[in-house]
């Protein structure tokens, strides 16, 4: 019996290892002469779209067969609806990535009705960078500091790409743990539409990731145009020293944690590429590496530091871990959340 069950072990022992071997194969046999299709749930000339585009040109070569690779736009709702077809309608072969904010994952936790997916279901291929995120003005909006914010007469116009989204709900919470006189313009497309709108005076300002906003208006910024006056983070941000942090000028338990809690919930899901539930192991296995081994390449690194866009990758796996976690938040704390930000489940 023992030398049956050695040889069986050696057997099962083999077979996998020959089934690690052949992965590569077999991917090379499928991608040859494919194409990749990443589909951003924002409007060109944001930073979900600059991220992409980049992605994209580097991520066929570590892919077994090195397809080709396309980028489609596909905005609306706060990037719900490129959500919503990842989830729905992409098919879950392997040639379909999405990026989709990660708060769509939170308005499902929220219970928004809207959301026709589940997040714990989605697969994860990683994120270039968590997003950490700071509101800004304008030089119209004649406001420098979070004092002169405090104190003025004039509620600011912060841009919003829709209920649940980050560009709305920390405005929302900056409202109601601070009293900053905010009101929020929702229905913008990208944060690119946003910028063109402070720009021309129509809004003030918003709030979305600083690493993106430094990237994408960089002129505005260097021109001091576009002030970064507070942060939303749990830490400062290495850039914004001597900008305010949010949580650390709330005096309540309350507005603390749910600071904290939406810091977690905006911040390292933001940016993560995902694919359809479903995949095949093998095939989710093999774009992971190629996305991680894409977030080390030379030229790609060289690009981003000329983008000025951060690189500090999280893996899929761990992107996956931090999904789940959203959804074992105290229920007190969610219903908090949900009445600050309007964010209701029949919305």
């Amino acid at each position: 019996m023992y030398m049956a069950f050695s040889h069986l072990f050696k057997f099962v022992i083999g077979l996998g290892l020959a089934f690690v071997a052949t992965a590569p194969a077999f991917g090379q046999e499928f991608y040859k002469g494919k194409t990749i299709v990443f589909i951003v749930g924002t409007a060109p000339g944001g930073g979900f779209d600059a991220y992409s585009r980049m992605i994209a040109r580097h991520f066929g070569k570590y892919i077994p067969g090195n397809p080709s690779t396309i980028v489609q736009n596909m905005p609306g709702a706060g990037t719900l609806i490129a959500a919503n077809h990842m989830y729905n309608k992409a098919e879950p072969d392997g040639l379909t990535v999405g990026l989709f904010s990660g708060s769509m994952i939170f308005k499902h936790v929220l219970g928004d009705q809207g959301v026709m997916f589940d997040g714990r279901k989605f697969n994860w291929m990683g994120t270039p960078a968590p997003e950490r995120h700071a509101c800004v003005l304008t030089e119209k909006s004649g406001i420098k500091t979070l004092e002169e914010w405090s104190t003025s007469k004039r509620p600011s116009k912060l841009g919003s790409l829709g209920p649940g989204n980050a560009t709305s709900a920390f405005p929302h919470l900056l409202r109601a743990t601070l009293g900053l006189p905010i009101s929020v313009i929702e229905g913008f497309k990208g944060t690119s539409d946003i910028r063109l709108s402070a720009e021309s005076g129509e809004i003030d300002g918003a709030c979305w990731g600083w690493d993106s906003i430094k990237a994408t208006w960089a002129k505005a910024i260097d021109s001091g145009f576009v002030r970064p006056v507070i942060q939303t983070t749990l830490a400062p941000h290495p850039d914004l020293q001597a900008v305010p942090v949010a949580i650390q000028h709330v005096k309540t338990k309350e507005g603390q944690d749910l600071l904290r809690f939406a810091a977690q919930a905006y911040g390292p899901s933001a940016i993560a590429y995902s694919v359809p539930p479903g995949m095949a192991k093998e095939r989710l296995l093999i774009l992971q590496k190629g996305f991680m081994e894409t977030m080390k390449d030379s030229d790609f690194l060289a690009e981003a530091k000329k983008a000025k866009l951060v690189i500090s990758p999280i893996d899929g796996p761990t992107i996956a871990k931090t999904v789940a976690d959203l959804y074992t938040v105290e229920p007190r704390l969610l219903d908090r959340f949900r009445e600050i930000t309007q964010v209701t489940p029949g919305r």
